[in-house]
């Protein structure tokens, strides 16, 4: 970019161009990978639209520029990203918190609107998302936090402190095996569960994510008969179970709980129409 339109705007402009071929959103990655050089709100580079920048800050945006063209997530280079708004730090030891797990925190506190007190479980809980979600709207739920990757456990309890939500229990467990015999009124889960032939895994933000939250064997859904086999040991009666799942395997799931005694199964849809969340109790 020639040196006499180094402005703000003129960045964006040529950020926006640099990524109109591998991002949908080229203009708003553009503005997060600049306010994130420059440590500022995205509303400053409106304010500010003819301010210049110093080199180092330009040779630091091309830079991210650079990665995110290599397909690399928004959210590892700038290392957040926002889920039930609320900012959550992320890496790629995790999964990126997705819109359509919120779908899976509104249901369960819909279904569990009136309940002041309970004991839940999230199995998986990467940055801790889910369980943090809960913990904010509901305080006075004891809520436990696994997942068998350490990485994720020293990552979900730094969202934890900082999101001031440390009553929220986080430790390592592959999946239940350190949980004892703890009773739960509810467990929830977004557990791997793409088939290791999906070609999904070869495009898009997943090829940046861990394998071991992706990918489940028996067309993805081993995960998912291990967790709801066991849960039937850790739920209390009446006890709910909730799955986030992939977008064909709504029925499968629903099939299976009631195969194992699991009563009233229900699959609800995402924000895109897709099965995505099945649940069900305990009888």
């Amino acid at each position: 970019m020639s040196e006499k339109n180094t402005s703000i705007v003129n960045w964006i402009i040529h950020g926006q161009e640099q990524l109109a071929s591998c991002s949908d959103s080229a203009k708003l990655d553009a503005q997060i990978l600049l306010a994130f050089v420059l440590n500022k709100e995205r509303s400053y580079l409106l304010t500010w639209p003819e301010k210049e920048l110093v080199k180092q800050d330009e040779q630091h945006y091309l830079a991210l520029l650079k990665r995110r063209v290599f397909g690399e997530p928004i959210a590892y280079i700038v290392g957040i990203k926002e889920f039930w708004s609320l900012p959550f730090f992320v890496s790629p030891a995790t999964l990126i918190p997705r819109p359509d797990t919120e779908v899976l925190v509104e249901l369960v506190l819909e279904q569990f609107a009136e309940v002041e007190s309970l004991h839940c479980l999230d199995l998986g809980t990467g940055t801790g998302a889910i369980a943090l979600a809960l913990a904010s709207e509901q305080p006075k739920w004891q809520v436990d936090a696994i997942d068998f990757s350490l990485d994720a456990v020293k990552l979900a309890q730094k969202n934890a402190e900082n999101l001031r939500l440390t009553q929220v229990n986080i430790f390592q467990s592959d999946w239940f095996s350190a949980v004892e015999q703890r009773k739960f009124n509810l467990i929830v889960s977004n557990p791997p569960y793409i088939d290791a032939l999906d070609e999904n895994l070869s495009q898009g933000d997943v090829r940046f994510e861990p394998e071991s939250a992706l990918i489940a064997d028996e067309q993805g859904l081993g995960d998912i008969k291990h967790i709801a086999q066991q849960a039937l040991n850790f739920l209390k009666p009446q006890g709910a179970l909730f799955f986030e799942h992939g977008y064909q395997q709504g029925d499968a799931v629903r099939n299976l709980l009631t195969s194992l005694g699991y009563a009233n199964a229900k699959t609800v849809k995402d924000f895109n129409g897709h099965d995505r969340i099945t649940w069900a109790n305990k009888a």
